[in-house]
């Protein structure tokens, strides 16, 4: 993943994953969906963004369940 991808993911999932936030299907995929939009209207490919993470689902979802959003 590029540096400005990494970047990219790391402060979004700090600024719109909140610790309140359930790990469900549902809220996970409207969370992978509005990262998505969010990066392409700063002009940052999904692609850039899962190099190296593999499934943005998951990423997501771990930070879910582990609350360390951000980190």
């Amino acid at each position: 993943m590029s540096s400005r991808g990494t970047n990219f993911l790391h402060q979004w999932i700090a600024n719109n994953v909140p610790a309140t936030v359930s790990a469900d299907v549902i809220s996970v995929a409207e969370l992978a969906h509005k990262l998505f939009a969010d990066a392409k209207a700063v002009g940052i490919s999904s692609v850039e963004i899962e190099e190296d993470t593999g499934s943005i689902y998951e990423t997501i979802l771990n930070a879910i369940v582990h609350h360390d959003a951000g980190i």
